[in-house]
């Protein structure tokens, strides 16, 4: 017999076979149930304390699964999927996690009899092929002006529901305020660059609101002198200092007589002064500045009754050039009429909480805005942040293709009917993951069932009759309380981008996930000689020892 051969180091190990796809399986379902109580109208809230202390308290999946820390490799491509379900269509996070887990779950049995996982890999590829043709056939087109209903009904399985339409409003103001039309009857809208979102903590949600224009926190140069309050200002937005140029290296300049001295400081104040006038010449009320601006500069600019704001981030400058239709300008000598900005009403200066905010408002055609979020605590803050970020993409996803889904468990329950009837018709071996597949998709109505509080088995049920007979596709469960309703009466509508991307994601993700056969772990990077594993143990120990004589001392 030959002596055994050694391939793989000692310190790694393997596994392969059934066991990794159980691992795998385990690993997707455990995901998929730390989020699934977030899921629809009733959903909880989870509570995380990250790395730094801070608290995080939502209900988006996306914002959850962020914070995890986790070490299975199958569950972390889980956790990639709700990340890029949040940067394609913005909502659906926790419904992409539920579908892919249960694809998975009901992907066991299969390879518990030994299926070959390509084989229900096929079978799902078709199931989702179907799917997608059967979200076509349901889809309904509708007018971009109907995007209420549709925005509420995506921000209602959110914390903020309880402030009803306030959100939905809001989402909808900035994200049709900032569209623009690529003609074709296209319309881009950038949510990330031109809509800001500014939290001030303070006040009440109520007063949260859209500025038909921008807001930044910074006060003039000079708030005694300059004026904090210009009716329809003339806006000039420079993105070079006003202020003396230093010399690029350290410059040495001998000066012979005394007189110099003057002159010297005299060409700097001239320089200033010609740069000032440039700008006066064009009469502005108001010059804002990316770098910096000189105290000289600053009384020449008062002087003339100019206000003055220095040291502005860019991208708020390019949210005041978008907003009033000024052009930003790199060197003053080359201001022209036309990129002087008149499309604002109003520029003030105004004390929110304990911090002065520029507004610049009541734009004419303003294709900037800025989101005013004000509420009580900061943790409340950054939850309406993030609800009111999935409200605009739902706008944005609706303004680029306004097409509706039912929401409420209803499509995927029709769905699921037409595969299981498809799936008769389906030859060899494929026939039973694929109408395993077909009633994987049930997992999101039956979840919203289970957070309602109602009966789980009766209402699944009764929901299958409704859809098995196929009379109408729109029959799904109401997400607070659980009753069996017509979706297009409760006005509980999804995109239907956010809704195809949902399963291309989950299903694609559960073929990949069933395709691993197996997994290597332990493969070190190169250490020196000697500092093997062994140590590490007694180190952990005296680790602790020391703390707590250091508790001692003290």
């Amino acid at each position: 017999m030959h002596s055994p051969v050694l391939v793989l180091k000692d310190s790694l190990k393997r596994e392969s076979g059934t066991k990794v796809h159980h691992a795998n399986i385990q690993a997707s379902k455990a995901v998929a149930d730390i989020i699934r109580t977030t899921l629809g109208p009733r959903s909880m809230l989870k509570m995380l304390l990250d790395a730094s202390g801070g608290i995080v308290v939502t209900n988006d999946g996306n914002a959850i699964l962020r914070e995890l820390d986790v070490a299975h490799p199958a569950a972390k491509s889980m956790i990639e999927l709700s990340r890029t379900q949040d940067e394609e269509v913005g909502d659906g996070t926790t419904s992409v996690i539920v579908l892919a887990g249960e694809m998975l779950h009901v992907a066991e049995e299969f390879i518990n009899k030994n299926y070959h996982p390509t084989v229900i890999c096929r079978a799902y590829n078709k199931a989702l092929e179907d799917a997608v043709a059967v979200l076509d056939t349901i889809a309904m087109p509708i007018d971009a002006n109907d995007l209420l209903g549709l925005v509420k009904s995506c921000i209602g399985t959110k914390f903020t529901s309880q402030f009803g339409d306030l959100l939905a409003d809001l989402a909808i103001d900035a994200t049709t305020t900032v569209g623009v039309d690529l003609g074709q009857g296209l319309r881009e809208v950038d949510i990330k660059k031109y809509i800001k979102v500014e939290k001030v903590p303070g006040g009440q949600l109520e007063d949260s609101r859209v500025l038909k224009g921008v807001m930044f926190n910074k006060d003039v140069v000079a708030p005694g002198k300059m004026r904090r309050k210009i009716v329809n200002p003339r806006i000039i937005l420079l993105d070079s200092p006003l202020e003396y140029k230093k010399g690029e290296n350290q410059t040495n300049a001998e000066l012979v007589k005394e007189e110099d001295w003057g002159v010297m400081l005299k060409i700097e104040e001239d320089y200033i002064e010609n740069l000032c006038m440039q700008i006066v010449k064009f009469k502005p009320d108001l010059v804002i500045t990316e770098k910096g601006l000189s105290d000289l500069a600053c009384h020449y600019l008062s002087k003339a009754g100019v206000s003055a704001i220095r040291r502005l981030r860019k991208t708020d400058n390019n949210r005041i050039a978008k907003a009033c239709g000024a052009v930003i300008v790199n060197r003053p000598d080359e201001l022209q009429e036309s990129d002087v900005g008149t499309g604002a009403g109003l520029f003030e200066v105004k004390k929110i909480g304990d911090e002065f905010f520029a507004f610049i408002v009541d734009c004419k055609d303003p294709k900037a805005c800025t989101v005013l979020l004000r509420g009580a605590s900061k943790d409340l803050l950054n939850e309406v942040e993030r609800n009111l970020q999935d409200a605009m993409s739902v706008a944005r996803n609706i303004i680029k293709n306004p097409k509706l889904v039912p929401g409420g468990g209803a499509t995927e329950l029709t769905v699921s009917a037409t595969l299981k009837q498809k799936s008769s018709s389906i030859e060899g071996i494929e026939k039973w993951p694929y109408e395993a597949a077909a009633i994987a998709f049930e997992a999101i109505p039956r979840t919203l069932a289970q957070n309602c509080g109602v009966n789980v088995i009766r209402t699944m049920t009764a929901l299958q009759g409704k859809h098995a007979n196929g009379e109408n596709a729109w029959i799904g469960i109401d997400g607070n309380t659980g009753a069996i309703s017509d979706m297009k009466e409760g006005k509980i509508w999804d995109a239907y981008n956010v809704k195809a991307q949902t399963f291309k994601t989950a299903i694609e993700a559960a073929c990949m996930l069933l395709r691993i056969d197996d997994i290597v772990s332990g493969i070190k990077k190169k250490q020196a000689p000697g500092s093997g594993q062994a140590p590490s143990k007694p180190q952990i120990e005296t680790e602790a020892d020391a703390d707590s004589e250091q508790i001692l001392h003290d």
